[in-house]
């Protein structure tokens, strides 16, 4: 991941952001709440003594200015609410360059297939990566979806 640019779509308090710096990338944390970017923020600094860039974001009305695009488009656990699907995909259309990857990890929330299919219908593939993490003495069941675009 060295010398990427990546972007972190609604990045609470970051973790994902965390691991993208320490790996080496380029990293714009973004979330529609300003203290989630105190969040990734802190936790960046505490635990890798930098920090990454960071954005307010509103999904339904993004202010890109001269962003650019960018290698990978992350996000973990942001696909709660079905009315934020197509919003969502058109941003990561916008946002991911060409040849670039978005990944968004998944613990199979309800609305999170209306997200999926707002992606293949803007042209992305998708594969999927069937994960289990521990969450609090349980096991928990992720999916990690992979995007790119349809050639």
């Amino acid at each position: 991941m060295s010398g990427k640019r990546a972007v972190e779509l609604g990045c609470g308090v970051g973790f994902p952001t965390v691991v993208a710096l320490d790996r080496g990338a380029e990293v714009l944390a973004t979330d529609h709440n300003g203290a989630a970017l105190d969040f990734v923020t802190y936790n960046a600094r505490t635990n890798l003594g930098r920090e990454p860039t960071t954005m307010l974001l509103d999904w339904f009305s993004p202010q890109l200015g001269g962003l650019g695009t960018f290698d990978l488009v992350f996000a973990a656990d942001v696909l709660y609410e079905r009315r934020n699907a197509p919003a969502l995909a058109d941003l990561v259309l916008r946002l991911l360059a060409p040849g670039g990857e978005a990944l968004f990890a998944d613990p199979r929330r309800p609305p999170a297939p209306a997200f999926f299919e707002a992606m293949r219908a803007r042209g992305f593939r998708v594969s999927v990566e069937d994960s289990t993490v521990e969450q609090g003495g349980r096991e928990v069941g992720v999916l990690i979806h992979r995007f790119r675009r349809r050639i």
